[in-house]
């Protein structure tokens, strides 16, 4: 397969999370990874200057013959299959990626026979942990799961996990001061809140959701429901429904958002001085001499000769919202290099609007809008999860601001401008 046809390939693949396999001509797996977004994340693997930093990833690229995909229903899902596909296939290009050493692992812990210290009470309900490779000898394991490459995404997967199935996670076998306890997360076992038979469900539940065996688990979870209902325990039946809604309805967006900004803080300082960013402003009085500003900036450096301003011609009023539209689908009409970011000055209103009009042309593009807090001396930022890859600019305060006036300053210069050709006129 040419690399013309596999382009041709990645085309027709859905803006969904999954997992993809590389393969070479043989059909022998090169490389597995997991996405977010399926099409976005296998065809930047043949954009230009892709893989500089990644040099054995940049040596697959012309061994690629195929391309295998495995859809999952949420970004959580295709973070398991990944890791359960890579321990089964062992990829030539997934171990070249990293020490197997730093590798982490969900470990299920069995209860030890006795106590390692005396007096301590024993460990009588296993816990879920996560280990480092050189780590897993310290404790009494029970099931171990894994290789997954972030330990930091495994945390976020294992909290939603832990919403739906809790469990019991200090070393200590007590729930003395316990603030997951308390909170709901810990069910309680060693105050008797839950019983150890359905203690045992749970942790069961954790590990089928670890095997990828999601579909199984939902089979077991209505039977329980039926069962429970047709005894009258309501309850519990009510308890196992709202679970079967919760795996069916997985809300990853912690994950999704955390799988961006690893890949946004692994953006080079050189490759974000090269980002095109694009910031937009409404200046008027009274939805008088209107105007909008386009400022662009190279990662923190203005580039004025690619500035542009508009006078207001549609919006009437005083319709924020709506001339900001008008401003962004007037660039978007225009041949002018896209931006790798946006700011659009406003709210949450903004923020849909902007991301609506960014979508109408076609475009991915991150958005973010920036308003003043309640205090006046910080702004609030509002931002679709596909700018989280430039959180290192987002988090700068400074350079927000920075951004944000110059936008304000040209556009209410323009204004000005306006309001001063009219009284001469007069």
């Amino acid at each position: 397969m040419s690399i013309q046809t596999i382009k041709n390939r990645i085309k027709t693949l859905l803006k969904s999370p999954g997992v993809y396999e590389f393969r070479d001509k043989q059909g022998k797996i090169l490389y597995i990874g997991k996405a977010t977004n399926l099409r976005d994340r296998v065809g930047s693997y043949f954009s230009k200057n892709a893989h500089l930093d990644r040099p054995h990833i940049e040596l697959m690229i012309p061994e690629i013959a195929g391309i295998e995909i495995h859809q999952t229903d949420s970004v959580l899902e295709a973070l398991i299959l990944e890791a359960n596909l890579i321990k089964k296939h062992q990829p030539k290009y997934n171990v070249m990626s990293k020490d197997d050493k730093s590798f982490g692992y969900f470990v299920i812990t069995r209860a030890p026979k006795q106590s390692l210290v005396r007096g301590q009470a024993k460990e009588e309900f296993p816990r879920v942990i996560i280990l480092r490779k050189t780590n897993l000898g310290t404790v009494s394991a029970k099931r171990i799961y894994g290789p997954y490459v972030s330990k930091h995404q495994m945390e976020v997967a294992l909290k939603i996990i832990r919403k739906i199935f809790p469990f019991h996670s200090n070393k200590q076998p007590t729930e003395k001061g316990c603030l997951d306890f308390q909170i709901g997360r810990c069910p309680g076992p060693y105050v008797e809140a839950i019983s150890k038979k359905d203690y045992l469900k749970n942790i069961h539940g954790i590990e089928m959701i670890l095997q990828g065996k999601k579909k199984k688990l939902l089979t077991e979870l209505g039977k329980q429901m039926r069962k429970f209902s047709k005894s009258n325990e309501f309850e519990k039946a009510a308890e196992a429904r709202n679970r079967i809604f919760a795996l069916e309805h997985i809300r990853d967006t912690a994950l999704i958002s955390s799988d961006m900004v690893a890949k946004g803080l692994a953006i080079s300082a050189d490759k974000l001085d090269r980002s095109r960013i694009e910031a937009y402003d409404i200046s008027n009085i009274g939805g008088d001499y209107s105007t909008g500003s386009m400022v662009v900036f190279a990662g923190s450096k203005p580039d004025k000769s690619q500035y542009r301003k508009f006078r207001i011609m549609t919006a009437r009023g005083i319709d924020d919202v709506g001339m900001m539209r008008e401003v962004l689908r007037r660039r978007f009409k225009n041949d002018w290099p896209l931006p790798d970011l946006i700011f659009v000055d406003g709210g949450k209103g903004h923020l849909n609007m902007a991301q609506n009009v960014v979508s109408e042309y076609g475009h991915d593009i991150p958005v973010v809008a920036v308003a003043k807090g309640p205090t006046r001396k910080k702004a609030d930022m509002y931002y679709n999860k596909e700018a989280v890859v430039f959180q290192n600019i987002i988090s700068d305060q400074r350079l927000v601001e920075r951004i944000r006036n110059e936008a304000h300053r040209f556009a209410i210069s323009y204004h000005k401008k306006l309001r001063r050709k009219n009284w001469k006129e007069k």
